[in-house]
């Protein structure tokens, strides 16, 4: 699963990526997608590896892409486009920071401008796919009379009517066999979006024109002071770190926020598997069964999946110890039928 970054120029995106990934976007053409992977950022994570002291700890990561420069008039460039369709969901950096010695390609500061902008370039991209395939199922029409191409052509007229009321396809409803049948069909607005107001300080928060905006659109939106809070990675400790996001007012990193609205976009949530040699985060789908849980571990353990051990994460907070959970009659025996939730901490019994 990969998340796209993208923005107009000078909005803080190839620092985000930095941030996020700890290395810095160098390609020798700028038309081209740097690619990258960052850790999940979970406090939940570390609360874990603070009870257990493992003697190894691995955090979650997901594969970051941070797409090529993305003007106003880029509708016609395909080979944007071709990187946008290529990831699985997007995170759009959109400036909400003043500064005279940083230029804003549309002269001003103005978050909801910037954000419908690149909403109305998507909605065009997938305008002009419709047209061009209603044409060729026409044409294919003409030499074939196919029940599949007049089903097609129906719902390309709903989506066509839909973007053309402004709507992105991502809240269309459609059914599993109109969902397959246009799988391979980049269609940009159906990939959730993330806007990641990029702003001066901490106590920066999104304007109630951006948060209407985002909920007619179906977006999630975090504030994040990108400069800031790369400055405070950059320090040599820990400690150092905290002392400087109480001093600049962070009580909890953006990253974590971002890390969860991230997951949430990519349809993700993590389970944890736990002991003294080693702490895990693991990703999967949401709505993933115990055995396909098992299969993110390895093939042999879902192939030979007999159940999985549970505790929830707040159970094991609150009681402190995996005895303390069973005595309190927390630690759950579940099998195949399971669906796992987001935190579970699971072992899994199996036999090959």
């Amino acid at each position: 699963m990969k998340l796209g970054i993208i923005g107009l120029p000078q909005t803080g995106k190839k620092l985000l990526f930095e941030l996020l990934t700890g290395s810095v976007a160098l390609s020798a053409d700028k038309q081209k997608a740097a690619a990258g992977v960052a850790e999940i950022k979970d406090p939940r994570f570390e609360s874990l590896v603070s009870m257990y002291l493992p003697k190894k700890e691995v955090r979650a990561r997901i594969d970051l892409s941070l797409l090529p420069g993305f003007e106003t008039s880029s509708a016609a460039e395909k080979d944007i486009f071709r990187d946008i369709a290529d990831v699985d969901a997007l995170c759009h950096v959109v400036r909400a920071f003043s500064s005279s010695s940083v230029y804003h390609v549309n002269g001003s500061v103005n978050p909801s401008r910037d954000i419908e902008n690149m909403n109305a370039e998507l909605l065009l991209h997938d305008l002009i796919f419709i047209e061009k395939r209603m044409e060729r199922i026409a044409k294919d029409l003409r030499a074939r009379d196919e029940k599949r191409l007049h089903e097609e052509e129906k719902l390309l007229a709903r989506f066509r009517e839909r973007l053309e009321a402004g709507a992105p396809l991502r809240g269309a409803v459609i059914s599993d066999e109109e969902s397959k049948a246009i799988a391979s069909y980049p269609f940009l607005t159906r990939k959730p979006i993330l806007i990641a107001l990029n702003t001066a300080d901490a106590e920066t928060k999104t304007d109630d024109a951006v948060e209407k905006l985002c909920a007619a659109a179906g977006m999630d939106s975090v504030s994040i002071p990108v400069q800031l809070e790369w400055e405070i990675s950059k320090l040599d400790s820990a400690e150092e770190q905290r002392e400087f996001m109480a001093d600049s007012g962070i009580t909890e990193s953006a990253l974590v926020l971002l890390s969860s609205l991230s997951m949430k976009a990519l349809g993700l949530i993590s389970f944890f598997t736990v002991g003294k040699d080693e702490v895990r985060q693991w990703l999967i789908r949401r709505g993933s069964s115990a055995p396909e849980a098992a299969g993110a571990i390895h093939t042999d353990i879902q192939r030979g999946f007999i159940r999985a051990e549970i505790m929830k994460y707040a159970d094991l907070i609150e009681f402190e110890t995996e005895d303390g959970v069973k005595k309190a009659g927390k630690f759950h025996i579940m099998g195949k039928d399971y669906t796992v939730e987001d935190g579970d901490i699971i072992n899994f019994r199996f036999n090959v």
